[in-house]
C-alpha cells in the first residue's frame, strides 16, 4: 500500500508532466504549420461537456425530482395565475357596481 508521501510524489510528478506538456504546446511557434489549435486539449473539460450534453439521456425521474419540478415551475405559475385572476375579478366587480368612476379606471377598455 502506498504511503501518503508516495501518493503526494506521484501527484507532483503527474502535475509536472501536465505542466511541461502545457508549456510545450502553448509555446510551440510552429503549431500552426501542423494544423494544431493554439489551445491544449483538456480531457477533464471534455468529460464535463459530454456529461452536460448527455445529462437528460441518463435522467431518472424520482419523487424528489418531481417535487423540485413542481416547486420551481408548476406551483409558481399556478399561484401567479390565481393571484392575477382574483385581482382582476375584484377590479371588475368594482367597475360593474359603480364604485370606480369611468374616468378613474386604470384601463378604459376592460
Amino acid at each position: 500500500m502506498a504511503t501518503p508521501e508516495q501518493i503526494q510524489q506521484e501527484k507532483a510528478a503527474r502535475r509536472a508532466a501536465i505542466r511541461t506538456e502545457y508549456w510545450r504546446t502553448m509555446t510551440n511557434p510552429h503549431a500552426h504549420l501542423h494544423g494544431e489549435s493554439s489551445g491544449v486539449f483538456d480531457t477533464g473539460l471534455a468529460r464535463f461537456q459530454a456529461m452536460r450534453v448527455n445529462h437528460f439521456e441518463h435522467f431518472k425521474p424520482t419523487g424528489r425530482t418531481l417535487k423540485i419540478g413542481m416547486l420551481t415551475t408548476v406551483i409558481p405559475i399556478v399561484a401567479y395565475a390565481i393571484m392575477m385572476k382574483r385581482e382582476r375579478d375584484a377590479r371588475e366587480k368594482e367597475y360593474r357596481t359603480g364604485q370606480v368612476a369611468y374616468k378613474d379606471r386604470r384601463f378604459k377598455f376592460i
